[in-house]
């Protein structure tokens, strides 16, 4: 499995400020960054799967909705982690 509990941890503990704070806006960022990465490298290899294309782009709309909300809520946040995560605007 390639988001082992212990993964999950650490992105919310790097990210979230605890490992606990699993619902910080940061930490889903990025842990929806670190799986739109490993889908993107899955169909890289396999073209025509589409239903994971599909989740793909749910993901990464779900991550915009998120960084508007903390856009709009403290710019300053934003911006760390769009640095952070080298996610384009």
């Amino acid at each position: 499995m390639y988001l082992s509990k212990e993964t999950k941890a650490e992105i919310f503990a790097k990210h979230g400020g605890k490992a606990e704070n699993t619902g910080s806006a940061e930490g889903q960022i990025a842990l929806f960054t670190f799986r739109i990465s490993h889908l993107t490298e899955h169909l890289k290899k396999n073209r025509h799967d589409y239903n994971t294309e599909r989740s793909l782009v749910l993901l990464v709309g779900k991550r915009r909705s998120l960084l508007d909300y903390l856009k709009k809520k403290d710019i300053t946040r934003y911006r760390e982690i769009i640095k952070e995560l080298n996610i384009r605007k």
